[in-house]
């Protein structure tokens, strides 16, 4: 029998979407894959795009912080009725499970510093191509939730989302280039050598938007980078986590 067998489950929030599974965004996706990699109970309740602020608040959630300072409400939130928290973003979801069960951690040896400096290293050697992952996930969204994700993406990232297919493809295999660099350095199967993080999980989920929002040529060419690294590690984080 789980040791969580007698939990009330977990709740997070996640994004309704057009694809079998509805599943595609990377934020939540880092919230599913600590769930299952932990073993903990969860239920997953969908939310349009377009609905999440009016949900959010309904919850209580609290907004996140742009960059210009301006508040904006976002998904993932999970809320644990064991203990009565209710937390916004990925990172900080991660970290709160971690603490609060701490088995099979996903910051070991005390590496959460330097895997929260890892994320933004990581993104910003995929920000440039960035307009053109945005279009995609604007296919597979309704039209209502359309028109709220580019409001809210605009702030950031301005429109027109012109997109330059070779110039997007060349600087997002580049990123990969230099992420792949990294997973070389420390000669294992993990970002942290033999040892499995949180770090991983944050490759895995972006790979798994990719998989989930590009066509599948699109996804044949991500495919073939670095000599199949890519799907080997989102293959292996799978095996690890057992998304669903």
């Amino acid at each position: 029998m789980s040791q969580y067998s007698t939990m009330l489950p977990l709740v997070m929030y996640d994004i309704v979407s057009n694809l079998p599974g509805n599943h595609f965004s990377p934020n939540p996706a880092k919230t599913r894959f600590v769930l299952n990699y932990k073993g903990l109970p969860f239920v997953t309740l969908w939310v349009e795009y377009s609905d999440i602020p009016i949900a959010m608040k309904a919850i209580g959630a609290k907004p996140n912080k742009r960059r210009d300072g301006s508040e904006v409400y976002t998904v993932p939130v999970l809320s644990d009725p064991n203990t009565g928290a209710l937390i916004t973003d990925s990172l900080e979801i991660a970290s709160y499970l971690d603490k609060t069960y701490p088995e099979k951690p996903i910051f070991p040896n005390s590496s959460e510093p330097l895997i929260c400096a890892f994320e933004p290293a990581y993104l910003s050697l995929l920000q440039h191509a960035i307009k053109f992952i945005f279009v995609r996930a604007t296919e597979i969204l309704s039209p209502a939730s359309v028109k709220f994700f580019n409001k809210a993406r605009t702030v950031d990232v301005p429109l027109p989302w012109d997109v330059n297919p070779d110039a997007d493809w060349e600087l997002l295999e580049k990123g990969h280039n230099t992420v792949y660099e990294w997973y070389q350095k420390t000669d294992g199967k993990w970002i942290m050598g033999d040892t499995f993080s949180y770090a991983d999980i944050i490759v895995a989920s972006w790979l798994l938007s990719y998989k989930r929002v590009l066509k599948a040529d699109e996804w044949v060419r991500v495919s073939s980078w670095n000599g199949g690294k890519w799907t080997q590690v989102l293959a292996d984080v799978e095996k690890e986590c057992t998304l669903s």
